[in-house]
């Protein structure tokens, strides 16, 4: 009696097993989804690239001018989960990203998946980069593969258990991936489709400024309403991100024209000049035109006003 108990424990483990990675398994594009004919635009490319502020995290920690395009990676990112470690994306095609098709790379930012079919953690915020029309993404890839090379190896994440267990990502992604991609002209209609295109995708504002759950998913009728900041600094008191809608405890008091002049200058209505993570971020605003900048002000003035997350 007791050896058939445990024939049918063990086949309903094995059948327990077998769902979960069948439920768990990478979800891909394939090559016949990307538009095969279209040419790189690289000045959209570039632009791109500072919105999405590329060099803030893959650029070796302290660059300085042309220094900032060279993406060797490395930085470590220090979080309730463990360790990340940011890989290099030059167009070196040993260590970086130079021998990836178009495809690899739109499947590593719109479904977080790395050319060899594992799950990329969402410290990388292909949350946010799955909303970018392909041709977006192309256009990226294009410029990127335009900068210097870099044969720096960066080391792996240092994760504790469960967060080592990548398979398990495939059900993360379940819950906040819904593959939601935008098309060109939804990105181009108007300056509010062009201001939310810019923060809700190449930007991901929301990753930053978006309280998060205990498995690190954003909490949806929060986003924009400031955070706990999620990347740590031994010996320092965890920082806050400030709430960006325009509710009273965020920039409900700031004008369009306060937030396009601040993501130029760095400088906020009270001519306090910004501080922490967010001065790369301006700087990155800085080089994007006046009307993309004036498109995300209006955009982030027509959010919803939430109080600030607690």
């Amino acid at each position: 009696m007791r050896t058939k108990i445990w024939r049918v424990l063990f086949l309903l483990l094995a059948i327990g097993l077998v769902f979960f990675y069948w439920l768990t398994l990478p979800q891909k594009i394939s090559a016949e989804d990307v538009p095969a004919d279209y040419q790189a635009d690289l000045k959209n490319g570039e632009r791109l690239f500072w919105a999405g502020g590329c060099a803030s995290c893959h650029a070796v920690p302290g660059a300085k001018g042309d220094a900032k395009l060279i993406l060797a990676g490395g930085a470590p990112l220090i979080t309730p989960f463990g360790t990340f470690v940011v890989p290099n994306i030059s167009p070196d095609t040993e260590v970086g990203i130079g021998g990836w098709s178009n495809v690899d790379f739109i499947n590593a930012m719109v479904r977080g998946v790395s050319p060899k079919g594992e799950h990329y953690y969402p410290a990388f915020p292909y949350t946010n980069y799955q909303r970018m029309p392909y041709e977006d993404l192309i256009d990226l890839k294009a410029y990127l593969d335009s900068l210097p090379k870099s044969s720096h190896q960066p080391v792996g994440h240092k994760l504790g258990f469960p967060f080592n267990i990548r398979q398990g990502l495939g059900l993360w992604k379940k819950l906040y991936l819904d593959g939601k991609t935008l098309s060109r002209a939804e990105t181009r209609a108007d300056k509010l489709s062009v201001g939310r295109y810019l923060v809700e995708g190449p930007g991901h504002c929301a990753a930053c400024h978006s309280p998060r759950n205990l498995i690190g998913g954003e909490i949806a009728d929060a986003r924009y309403s400031g955070a706990t900041e999620l990347e740590q600094q031994p010996g320092k008191k965890t920082g806050k991100v400030p709430n960006i809608t325009p509710h009273a405890d965020g920039i409900g008091s700031w004008s369009e024209k306060d937030i396009a002049y601040a993501l130029e200058t760095g400088l906020d209505p009270d001519f306090d000049s910004f501080g922490g993570s967010m001065v790369s971020v301006q700087e990155n605003m800085a080089k994007l035109t006046a009307a993309d900048r004036e498109a995300i002000a209006a955009y982030l003035k027509s959010l919803p006003a939430v109080p600030s997350s607690k």
